[in-house]
């Protein structure tokens, strides 16, 4: 049997960057289950799994395209200092959480700090880039 779209799977992963470090792996706890084809999944992971069967093993490279997506500039915002919480003592590289435009949390990393404005770079911190997967599917249902 292998995996089509609407069907319920599992599957051990490991993520990887290009330059082989882990970025997330389900090897230490439970397999990771989703619909295939629901768009859950990024789509280039999604893609991978179609026609696995139980047991299968695959390693693919995921372009950014299909994963993250390309780092886009206007994910930049830049805030005025005046409007920063007091409470709040930005630093680089420090992740600080917005509300984006539908009441969902959005996090946001400071990557400039000047005495007029912060810069926040919301891209998705895998933009960008091309993921590595070892997938092994262990359930169809």
């Amino acid at each position: 049997m292998q995996a089509k779209k609407g069907d319920a799977v599992e599957v051990h992963y490991t993520g990887k960057l290009e330059d082989g470090s882990v970025f997330d792996t389900s090897v230490s706890r439970a397999p990771l289950g989703f619909t295939l084809g629901d768009g859950n999944m990024i789509k280039g992971f999604d893609t991978a799994v179609h026609g696995m069967a139980i047991g299968d093993k695959k390693t693919v490279t995921i372009p950014a395209a299909e994963a993250y997506g390309e780092r886009r500039e206007d994910m930049m915002i830049d805030v005025p200092v005046a409007q920063v919480p007091a409470n709040i003592k930005p630093e680089i590289g420090m992740t600080l959480q917005l509300q984006g435009g539908n009441g969902q949390p959005m996090p946001v990393v400071v990557v400039n700090i000047d005495e007029e404005k912060i810069t926040l770079d919301a891209n998705h911190q895998l933009a960008g880039k091309d993921l590595i997967f070892e997938i092994e599917l262990v359930k169809i249902s």
